[in-house]
């Protein structure tokens, strides 16, 4: 499958995956900013994308600055429909317990492609019931 990105930012690396396989892309900040303990900040990425029909994009904190870090993303994942055509951003928070620099060209997310299904909504009065039932929260564990 193929995949339009336009580059805003020229100067910035084409999102790519890192190795064979990987399921989520690199996708870099324009823009530098710090973030202290408790705050979120919207940290452009200078691309847009073209979404195949039937296609989401998602986007996903990178591991590597949760571990080390604290750096999640508010809305994980974030979903970018494919009608949209502006400019991707991410919204990031700083959970740790120590300010956190955000500089030009870092990686500071991933973005996933996945296939989208639409439901045909249809409303009941009751629903078939399961071995689960109504169990919620906790209900399978001590």
């Amino acid at each position: 499958m193929k995949l339009k990105i336009h580059k805003v930012d020229k100067d910035l690396p084409t999102p790519k995956y890192s190795h064979a396989g990987d399921a989520g892309m690199d996708i870099y900040a324009v823009e530098q900013g710090v973030l202290t303990p408790g705050e979120y900040r919207l940290f452009s990425t200078g691309i847009k994308v073209a979404i195949p029909e039937g296609h989401e994009i998602q986007i996903r904190p990178r591991s590597g600055l949760a571990l080390k870090h604290g750096i999640s993303i508010v809305n994980a994942p974030g979903t970018i429909d494919f009608g949209y055509r502006g400019m991707i951003g991410v919204v990031l928070i700083n959970l740790g317990k120590e300010t956190f620099e955000v500089k030009r060209g870092d990686r500071i997310a991933q973005m996933v492609l996945k296939r989208v299904e639409q439901a045909e909504v249809i409303e009941v009065e009751e629903l078939d019931d399961t071995t689960r039932g109504e169990g919620g929260y906790g209900s399978t564990g001590k």
